[in-house]
């Protein structure tokens, strides 16, 4: 065991062990405010305090201020992206955020102090946020031919939507957050700052003879097998497009979701799931087993027709040359199925199809939960469980007899 007598060297910080028995650590970094500050951080052991002074001279080598009570908001902001958001959370995730800081959040509250920034400024800067038109602020009519807003004298208000001021609400909310954790500040004050709860948009979904015409129409399309195991397993597009023969045992009748197809950055990415829910293994009916290996024997074709052009991923659904397949190409192949049939609805709507028409058949709801994916039972019964006007036509039509 350490002693507490144990140096580090020069200019790696010191640790001295307290009264109460835990261990204190200092040592000197520079601030966001540009001042040579000694940091201290406390641990139970000799070696907790100094890995916690390795990480902050890491910080400071990579020329990451650390953060400051004199720091602005927008310094702070630069520091969490990179050093909380980047290593901890999905691409895609770490893009939003960092879309929102730049966009919104520097230009709106980046130069108030952090140390001095109230509830009241974020309630009155994000009202203006939620009533500013964005061609206004943006000046988009500058690059029209012909005014269409401002320049022409009449505003488009053309506003931001709901959700997305609920998420720039979050994403300050939760670097507050963290800024109070770090003892930068002593209280969240967006968390003080209420906005409307967030709606989820009802998908329309598809009935049973609907998703068999569905079925029936894209039967001789190469992604037919892709569109089965939409409608009967409720895969998102990005699981779809991301799932490995890897994961696919034939034999068992299995299919386990590991990862995710997405671009992030301009560029498309195999990412893990949505969430840790979202990690699953499904059973395969035999409908999906038989439609995939049909599509095995399909993209073999494809790949001897490729050749030397074939670029092997390991993917169940890549392109004709095996490279990921573009995500808007998906929908796009999609588009001229529905407008055929006449239906108004999105690929997405697929997977609700599956998980209302698993619900109506009286499935349990954590077993739809477990198939979809969702992190909460409360997301399958408040998105997906609504009834059809036929089901709450006879739901009455039983009262109605009862009563008679």
């Amino acid at each position: 065991m350490p002693s507490q007598r144990k140096r580090n060297p020069n200019g790696a910080g010191t640790i001295s062990k307290r009264k109460d028995g835990r261990y204190h650590g200092r040592a000197y970094v520079i601030t966001a405010s540009g001042i040579r500050k000694r940091k201290s951080v406390y641990g139970e052991t000799w070696e907790e305090v100094h890995r916690k002074l390795i990480d902050l001279q890491s910080q400071n080598q990579k020329g990451v201020p650390l953060p400051d009570t004199d720091s602005t908001l927008g310094e702070y902001l630069a520091y969490w992206l990179a050093e909380e958001v980047a290593p901890s959370r999905r691409p895609k995730t770490y893009q939003g955020y960092e879309s929102v800081v730049r966009v919104h959040l520097v230009p709106g509250l980046g130069g108030k102090k952090l140390r001095d920034l109230r509830a009241q400024e974020v309630r009155v800067w994000l009202n203006r946020v939620r009533e500013e038109c964005q061609c206004c602020k943006n000046g988009w009519d500058k690059e029209r031919a012909k005014p269409q807003c401002c320049a022409a004298r009449r505003c488009c208000e053309r506003k931001l939507s709901a959700r997305m001021v609920q998420s720039i609400h979050a994403v300050l909310r939760n670097a507050l957050e963290h800024a109070v954790r770090e003892e930068l500040i002593m209280r969240n004050v967006a968390k003080l700052v209420k906005t409307p709860a967030p709606s989820y948009r009802t998908g329309k979904g598809l009935s049973p003879a609907q998703a068999k015409l569905v079925l029936k129409e894209l039967r001789d399309h190469r992604l037919h097998a892709l569109y089965v195991l939409a409608l009967l397993l409720g895969m998102r597009r990005g699981e779809l497009l991301g799932l490995r023969w890897s994961a696919v045992d034939l034999e068992r009748g299995t299919l386990t979701v590991l990862t995710n197809l997405q671009r992030v950055g301009g560029e498309l990415r195999l990412v893990l799931p949505k969430t840790r829910s979202s990690e699953r293994t499904i059973p395969l009916p035999p409908l999906a087993v038989s439609a995939l290996r049909a599509h095995q024997e399909r993209q073999a074709q494809e790949r001897a027709a490729a050749g030397i052009t074939w670029r092997e991923h390991g993917l169940v659904f890549p392109s004709r040359i095996g490279t990921p397949y573009e995500p808007d190409n998906l929908r796009r192949s999609w588009d001229p199925v529905r407008k055929r049939l006449g239906l108004d609805l999105r690929f997405h709507d697929l997977r609700h199809t599956c998980i209302t028409l698993l619900l109506d058949l009286g499935v349990p709801v954590h077993v739809v939960q477990q198939i979809a994916g969702h992190s909460d039972h409360g997301v399958t019964m408040q998105v997906y469980a609504h009834a059809s006007l036929d089901e709450q036509r006879k739901a009455l039509g039983r009262l109605e007899d009862r009563l008679a």
